[in-house]
């Protein structure tokens, strides 16, 4: 719909009076590359949250085991709601009682570049690669490298979306660690070392 919020499902689960999470209104700059952020999101379940800049906004998806660098490995990624850019900054702790309250550190971030294509070989822009489920990419960030996709199922009814995040190639590279013993690529502290900071700050 135009003049539609794209982040209007993102402000409705928050009180930014409570959350120290962006509201998204201070309307981040796009840079002259597209941006992706790994955050580890200590809540009421351990996930890794995967997110790619596209059309100014923050695609997202939790993904529990967090990738893996084996191209055998299918990662399963529940998309969530779109996220401001300015969440790429964010590393935190969501207050108790708040939606998805809990630890947040940045676990790897950089830029990435559309691998998407049609079946002719033609690159296709990314957001359209997603609207027909399944898009390549290639990272570039502090700890990811290299080539992966992303590939959409349904799930039960066949309305419930599901995604596989998969390194492609055939050489392993890095994955996802022991997310409580990972450290932020931005401030190098761990989960438990941000949770009690900010206790007690």
């Amino acid at each position: 719909m135009p003049g539609a919020d794209i982040l209007a499902e993102y402000r409705r689960k928050r009180d930014f009076h409570k959350s120290r999470e962006p509201s998204g209104d201070d309307g981040a700059a796009v840079g002259p590359e597209l941006g992706f952020v790994v955050q580890i999101h200590d809540a009421s379940t351990m996930h890794f949250d995967f997110r790619l800049e596209v059309d100014g906004v923050l695609k997202s998806w939790a993904v529990p085991k967090g990738p893996s660098g084996d191209p055998h490995d299918k990662r399963l990624a529940m998309p969530t709601e779109d996220h401001p850019l300015e969440y790429r900054d964010f590393e935190g702790t969501i207050a108790k009682g708040e939606y998805g309250a809990g630890t947040v550190i940045i676990w790897d971030e950089g830029s990435y570049v559309n691998r998407s294509t049609d079946r002719w070989g033609r690159e296709i822009p990314f957001a359209e690669a997603l609207a027909h489920g399944h898009a390549s990419f290639r990272l570039d960030g502090r700890k990811l490298h290299g080539d992966w996709a992303l590939t959409r199922f349904l799930e039960g009814d066949g309305e419930r979306e599901s995604w596989l995040l998969v390194r492609r190639g055939h050489r392993a590279g890095r994955g996802a660690p022991d997310p409580r013993r990972a450290r932020s690529a931005r401030s190098g502290r761990t989960l438990g070392q941000v949770a009690a900071e900010e206790a007690d700050g």
